[in-house]
């Protein structure tokens, strides 16, 4: 394997004071990210890094071979708006999947909206959002290029014509309807076409249908908090307004409306107080009080009503306590409580009458994850998804009557799944706690530690790493390799105290449980260091950047992909200030502390024999600006010239996630090629 000479990045004398350490910041300057010197950059980036994929050999089997498994109809839950029933239907391998409609459950489908005609490279995708409430309209997400910037578009449900009113400047946001119009959030507009810059004063808004945009009532602004995430929700009946008020690294507020019939919106009070670390969300209104989902001393969460006229704590009925379990979501609808669980990462559903009194367990097709059971008062049936790591996304219809579940629509996977296997085994962190992890593998392949083997994992922000249906995993897993997914501290797999125990003061858990699951692996002859890769997304790249530059010698080749890797100016951008519940903030001296002695970007040291890494990340990122992309792996690039590769690829016209399925396909490949071509497996 050649040398690689990489582009030649320039430094520059930045220097910062943390409470008396100066730390160095030689490439600030790549922050700017719509500067013709980054651009050129860049390119010089993805030139070197084309050439090197360019040259292995089985980079277009492996394309193909994904391409095959994925090339069969996959849907999404449909949205019930009136006599209709709208849902997204790709049928392969279209770059977006397109809007379908049909009259009742065993109607005809028909095309209702084709995103793949909004844009010439077919990066531009559509959401369905929801229904008016009289089911005359319905609402629609417009996404462009992978941004998280959004576009609010509105279609007649009958004619399917669009209608003139569109909004703008959306993030993180959906419309909630009320009689002719609809409440919605928004920041302000900007001079700046940076994609970085900070999101603030994010505003609700009420659009009546038919009027101008400049004419949207504000309803609510928090300007003692710019830093805050606002939505609004109305209820079923339409009889109450409630706003939560996310204030990054504080709490959530919950303010209260009484609707009139005519939208003469009294101004919002507060209803419930936030607390640290606690989270309170209305599901449901029931004459004068509303359903609401709660971790108030309760880490696994619970469900209550509140009375909207005595709405303090010590007044609210307990519905449905708290379990060993973590309750994941709740869902009020058929007049009955679907309660969706996680045990062991594994989804447990239970129907409730409205009263909390236990009825059945809703029994799943397998062991996997499900989401959905959403609907209306008076419906007598909802959908709902499952889907696991050999269990391709199905779509099935639950009976609220009958307890029964019928299936809708099913995600054929062109490959036979028995010949694979899945089993879920628990390992010992370093301090002796109890991690779980999936291991999935073909079956009887014989384990002499030269299997291929992809490690992932997560761990943050309360989130669940489920065990979902992955069609990239499988070219690894043809080549007697494994795929293992670890459930390390920092995720909501055991509720807020999974969580509590991975961030801020405790983040080495995270990156001691991931370590410890590497090296059960290695233990049990699953694979060596010379066929262990690993690989994260988002807050998963800070946890890969991170234990590759501890642990070098564990791992063959990394992905830190979209990561979360530059761990002092992350809340300078976009929304960054939202992560520091979970990180920390780099201007509290206690948190600098801790976030200087792991951040990726400061942490690379030189000619270290780290592993293979190829560092992904989007040029429409607006989410995890790239800068943290292209710090690292300039840092990488410049300490340590030796044989390894170390690689940038930025794609164009994506964002976060993909912006198209055929970009996505591409990723993967990639990493995929990367993988096999430096543990010198000649895929087959």
């Amino acid at each position: 394997m050649q040398k690689i000479n990489y582009p030649i990045t320039k430094k520059v004398h930045q220097t910062d004071d943390f409470f008396g350490v100066n730390v160095s910041d030689p490439y600030r300057w790549l922050e700017e990210n719509t500067s013709s010197e980054v651009k050129d950059w860049i390119n010089a980036q993805n030139k070197i890094t084309d050439d090197y994929l360019d040259k292995i050999p089985f980079r277009n089997k492996i394309k193909e071979k994904i391409k095959s498994i994925v090339n069969v109809p996959r849907y999404t839950i449909p949205v019930k708006a009136g006599e209709y029933f709208f849902y997204s239907k790709n049928d392969g391998l279209q770059p977006q999947s397109i809007i379908y409609r049909q009259k009742d459950i065993d109607g005809e489908p028909e095309i209702f909206l084709d995103p793949n005609l909004l844009s010439e490279d077919c990066t531009t995708s559509v959401l369905i959002s929801s229904p008016s409430k009289d089911n005359k309209y319905i609402s629609f997400i417009i996404q462009e290029a992978g941004s998280d910037w959004t576009d609010i578009a509105i279609y007649q449900v009958e004619s399917g014509n669009k209608l003139p009113d569109k909004i703008d400047r959306v993030k993180f946001g959906d419309v909630s309807w009320k009689g002719d119009g609809f409440f919605y959030s928004r920041f302000p507009a900007s001079d700046s076409n940076s994609l970085s810059d900070i999101n603030e004063n994010q505003m609700i808004f009420y659009h009546k249908l038919g009027t101008d945009t400049n004419e949207d009532k504000l309803i609510f602004e928090n300007k003692l908090f710019p830093q805050s995430f606002n939505h609004a929700y109305v209820t079923e009946d339409e009889k109450y307004l409630l706003i939560y008020s996310y204030k990054g690294n504080e709490n959530t507020d919950v303010y209260l409306s009484v609707l009139n019939s005519d939208s003469d919106f009294i101004n919002p009070k507060l209803f419930i107080k936030g607390k640290d670390n606690v989270s309170d969300y209305a599901i449901y209104s029931e004459n004068e009080g509303i359903f609401f989902v709660t971790n108030r001393n309760t880490p696994n969460r619970k469900l209550v009503l509140i009375d909207t006229k005595n709405p303090d704590e010590k007044n609210w009925r307990i519905i449905i306590p708290e379990k060993a379990e973590s309750l994941e979501t709740v869902s009020i609808a058929g007049n009955k409580i679907i309660a969706t669980y996680i045990k062991d990462v594994i989804s447990k559903v239970y129907q409730f009458d409205i009263n909390g009194n236990f009825e059945h367990e809703i029994i799943l097709p397998a062991l996997g994850t499900t989401y959905g059971f959403s609907g209306k008062k008076n419906d007598d049936f909802t959908f709902y998804m499952f889907n696991s790591f050999l269990y391709p996304a199905s779509i099935f219809i639950y009976n609220f009557i009958t307890g029964e579940s019928k299936l809708f629509k099913k995600y054929e996977a062109n490959i036979n799944l028995n010949e694979y296997e899945m089993k879920q085994i628990f390992y010992k962190s370093k301090d002796g706690t109890s991690v779980p992890m999936f291991i999935i593998n073909k079956k009887g392949i014989e384990l002499n530690g030269k299997n291929p083997t992809l490690l992932n994992g997560y761990g943050g922000f309360s989130i669940c790493n489920s065990p979902d249906f992955d069609p990239n995993i499988f070219p690894i897993l043809d080549q007697g390799g494994v795929f293992a997914s670890a459930n390390i501290r920092g995720g909501g797999e055991y509720g807020e105290k999974w969580n509590e125990a991975g961030r801020i003061h405790n983040t080495q858990n995270r990156f001691d449980d991931f370590i410890a699951a590497a090296e059960y692996l290695l233990k049990e002859n699953y694979t060596s260091r010379d066929y262990l890769s690993i690989m994260g997304r988002s807050h998963g790249g800070c946890l890969i950047g991170s234990v590759m530059l501890q642990r070098p010698e564990l791992f063959k080749v990394a992905f830190p992909v979209v990561g979360v890797l530059d761990m002092l100016r992350f809340h300078k951008f976009t929304v960054g200030w939202n992560w520091q519940k979970e990180y920390g903030s780099p201007d509290n001296p206690e948190h600098f502390k801790i976030l200087y002695g792991y951040s990726p970007v400061h942490n690379v040291k030189m000619n270290i024999n780290y592993p293979a890494t190829l560092v992904i990340t989007a040029d429409h990122d607006d989410r995890v600006v790239p800068m943290h992309s292209y710090k690292f792996i300039s840092e990488l690039q410049s300490k340590n010239t030796g044989m390894v590769p170390l690689l940038l690829k930025t794609d164009v016209n994506s964002g976060h996630g993909s912006s198209s399925l055929l970009k996505r396909i591409d990723d993967f490949t990639d990493m995929i090629s990367f993988m096999l071509y430096n543990m010198n497996v000649n895929y087959k």
